[in-house]
């Protein structure tokens, strides 16, 4: 039985932690063939303190925490596979929590080599029953507002340009490097192209699934996704070829309501062309926050879930630009 590592960069949260761990010690993956490494970002809640009672209430399950001074994702991960003894590394988050199954599907599936990082689908859920983490958490998993991301949408094995967290050989690091500590975000595409691009294969199996919990308010939203933007734009510097429609479509969007609005300064017709745009725009978010509304018998997704969706574009697209105009450090 291969020994595996699953390791969770981690910061405050105290209100998940505990979850993932449960869903971890209930694993149908043998208990002592596994050890969880979380790198804590230095957390100032009660993280530490929920994972120290988790240890002496399970100890039969190797749960270890190791120090991440950097206090960033891609630092915490490097800091946790430095730790790690397993074969197989598999990447969680403090906020998510795996089917039971999670772990020996993908091992199974590095096992038959169906690729070189696997993962699955989230299934995406809210934090509370506020009328904003609702609305996230179904805008977070909406094609108007993800588009064609298969870790969110998919529905059949297959290959891709990246997954969620994901699982490994160790050896991986070894072909292509540690995880890039430049990035604050987007360190898991950086390291899928650069997987691909040394001619391994990123592969998604819609059996592997786990619980994702988003943001639970527009504004923490807001600044989710604006990390997103200003980061990806900093990763496609260094590989444009990896640039997908999706992820393409926000920044055009917005800099075009940016032009129009200069150019109708000088010629009023380009102001016509803004409204038309806007108008189509929100029409389409109305509709969507309509059958949102109807599909879940949840009438603050009428316009919960619209907020968002715009939320997530404009913040992601503005973002995307000014990581491009913006001098790099």
């Amino acid at each position: 039985m291969s020994f595996v590592s699953i390791i969770v960069p981690c910061y405050n949260e105290q209100a998940t932690i505990r979850l993932l761990l449960t869903s971890i010690y209930s694993q149908t993956y043998p208990r002592e063939s596994m050890e969880v490494i979380i790198a804590d970002g230095r957390s100032t809640d009660q993280t530490l303190n929920e994972i120290a009672a988790f240890q002496r209430d399970h100890p039969e399950l190797q749960v270890a925490v190791v120090d991440n001074p950097k206090r960033i994702i891609p630092a915490g991960l490097n800091r946790a596979i430095q730790s790690a003894r397993g074969d197989f590394i598999v990447r969680l988050d403090g906020h998510s929590v795996p089917n039971p199954d999670y772990v020996t599907r993908c091992v199974q599936a590095l096992q038959e080599r169906h690729g070189d990082n696997v993962g699955g689908v989230w299934e995406i859920k809210p934090r509370n029953q506020t009328w904003q983490a609702r609305s996230v958490a179904v805008a977070a998993s909406h094609r108007l507002g993800v588009g064609d991301a298969h870790y969110r949408v998919g529905k059949r094995p297959q290959k891709v340009d990246t997954v969620p967290f994901g699982a490994f050989s160790r050896t991986i690091i070894d072909r292509i490097g540690p995880f890039d500590e430049s990035l604050l975000t987007n360190e898991d595409y950086e390291f899928n192209a650069r997987l691909r691009q040394a001619g391994g294969v990123v592969w998604l199996d819609p059996e592997i699934r786990t619980v994702y919990f988003p943001p639970d308010s527009i504004l923490a939203l807001a600044r989710q996704y604006w990390r997103y933007g200003f980061w990806k734009a900093r990763m496609l510097r260094r590989y444009p070829e990896t640039i997908r429609w999706r992820q393409a479509l926000p920044p055009t969007f917005v800099l075009s309501l940016i032009l129009l609005g200069l150019v109708g300064i000088w010629l009023p017709l380009a102001w016509w062309m803004l409204l038309i745009q806007l108008g189509i725009y929100m029409l389409a978010l109305f509709i969507s926050g309509i059958k949102a509304w109807i599909q879940n018998n949840d009438a603050a997704l009428l316009l919960g879930l619209p907020l968002s969706i715009a939320t997530m574009h404009i913040n992601w697209g503005a973002a995307f630009l000014w990581s491009l105009v913006r001098r790099q450090k």
